[in-house]
Formats: structure tokens, sequence, C-alpha cells
């Protein structure tokens, strides 16, 4: 039975782009990408909240700092400026609830990133069954659905902070987790400040091989990957998603000539910022 519950939840949102005017959106994987998967495997932080429950398949994800495997049955709790990215095998699934930061706080979800995989099936189902009723609000025509999605969420809120505290304790970080996660809460901040891995190094109070070798170890990839691929993300966004020069981009995220900045670009997606939106704008 609660196969089937998680079978028909993700095939019923995956015919409707869940929408709702109090902000809250639910989506399968598919409509949260739209075909950009490179929203959510480049490393970058949000304004919302997110909570990513996991389906079927498997992948690996990176969240403030340490990477981590996934696997079906798992929820990723990702508060706003939480730098992570989401990396899933061919044909995963996952359903993926957004809302803004302001709600979250008021619904008491979990302030922290978290990686949390539910072992019983009764908890699977439960946690199915609550994005069921989150994804009927949603689509209902009813009045008062802001109140009643706000219910549900709240009671979404319980049953996590309930698995968190009744779970076994979780390993305690290492020091290269520790600094890798300051780093990332620091690029989340000063990513378009022009700031160099040394003087994130210097703020953290460690040399910058030192804190290569941390970010290596937690993250599997080096401190310089990492701000890069910060930067790289808001510079696709704001090409894509903006009618700004490409110059004028170039200047808000602290490149020293538009000429860097198109390499820089090119060398990391293989096209040329204006390649980048044209592209975007023919598949609009």
């Amino acid at each position: 039975m609660t196969t089937q519950v998680r079978r028909d939840t993700h095939s019923n949102t995956s015919r409707v782009a869940n929408t709702h005017p109090s902000g809250i959106r639910l989506r399968p994987l598919a409509q949260f990408e739209r075909g950009e998967d490179w929203r959510l495997t480049t490393l970058h932080d949000r304004a919302d909240y997110l909570l990513i429950w996991i389906t079927k398949g498997q992948g690996r994800t990176i969240l403030s700092g340490q990477r981590r495997g996934l696997a079906p049955h798992t929820a990723l709790l990702i508060p706003p400026r939480t730098l992570f990215s989401l990396d899933l095998m061919r044909h995963a699934g996952a359903l993926i609830l957004t809302l803004s930061a302001d709600l979250a706080t008021d619904l008491a979800l979990p302030h922290s990133a978290e990686l949390l995989r539910l072992r019983d099936g009764q908890d699977q189902a439960e946690m199915t069954q609550r994005l069921e009723a989150i994804h009927r609000e949603l689509t209902s025509p009813l009045p008062h659905t802001t109140d009643a999605l706000k219910a549900h969420i709240a009671l979404l809120s319980v049953a996590l902070r309930r698995h968190l505290d009744t779970r076994e304790p979780p390993p305690r970080p290492t020091g290269s987790a520790r600094l890798t996660e300051a780093y990332c809460g620091l690029i989340s901040q000063h990513y378009a400040s022009g700031l160099s891995v040394g003087d994130y190094a210097r703020m953290l109070g460690v040399t910058t091989p030192h804190l290569t070798r941390c970010c290596k170890e937690a993250a599997g990839h080096t401190a310089a990957h990492i701000l890069s691929a910060r930067a790289l993300f808001a510079a696709r966004d704001m090409i894509e998603r903006s009618d700004l020069p490409i110059q004028d981009i170039a200047a808000q995220l602290h490149f020293g000539t538009a000429a860097y900045f198109s390499r820089f670009v090119t060398k990391h997606t293989g096209a040329s910022p204006l390649v980048l939106r044209k592209r975007q704008r023919a598949k609009v």
C-alpha cells in the first residue's frame, strides 16, 4: 500500500505545476528543473525554503559543505541562503516543496540544513500522505486554501522535528566539515563581492592551502571550485532570466572586465553569455 500511495502522488503532481497565491509550491523534479538541470547540479543558495523528498533513484548532494549520498525516502531540508547542489541519477524522482523564508519561520520548519533518511515504512507513507494533502489543497477550488495549506505544512513541520529529535545522533562533524560549512556560509553572503579564496581564508583565520584541503575532504571539491560554482550560477541566472547587458552583469559580480566574464562563462558552460541568452529566448 505504501508503494502505491507514493507512486500515485508522484503521478498526480507530475501533471500540474502547482502554484498558489501564498507562494507555496509543490513540484515534481522534472517541473522544478524545466530542462535546466544546472539549476540544481550547480552549487547555489536560494532566498526560499526547500523541502526535497526523494521518491526513487539515487544521487548525491553537497549540503552546507558536506557531500552526502542520496537514496529513496530521504528528505533534504534546505533553509534560505544555504549553499547546496543536487545531482540525481537518470530516472530518479523527487517532490520539491518551496515556501518563503518568513512562512517557514512562522510554521517552525527546522532551521538547520538536514538530510533525513526515513527507513520505517509507516514514516515513509506519512511523509507522502502529508505532501499529497498539500497537493490537494494547492489544486482545490474551495475557499480558505491558504489556511488549510499552512495547517498541513505545520503538521509536516511537527513530523519532521519529531524525526530529527528521535533519530540516532549523527556523527560529530569533523574539523574539515565545520570549516567548509563556515566557508560556504560566507560565500552565500559575499559571492558577488569579488573576494578571492585567499580573502575567505583570512576571514576564517586559516591558510589558503588548509582551506582547500578541508573543502576537498568534506565536499569533494576545492575551495576555488566552490566559489566559482556559486559565481557561475549567479552569472547564468542573470544571463538567462534578465535583460541586463552582459557588461552590467559582469560588473555586478565584480569581474574585472566583460571579456574576462565572457571567458569564465564559456569555460564552464561551453557557450558564451550571448549564446546562452539566445538559447533561453528560443526555449521561451
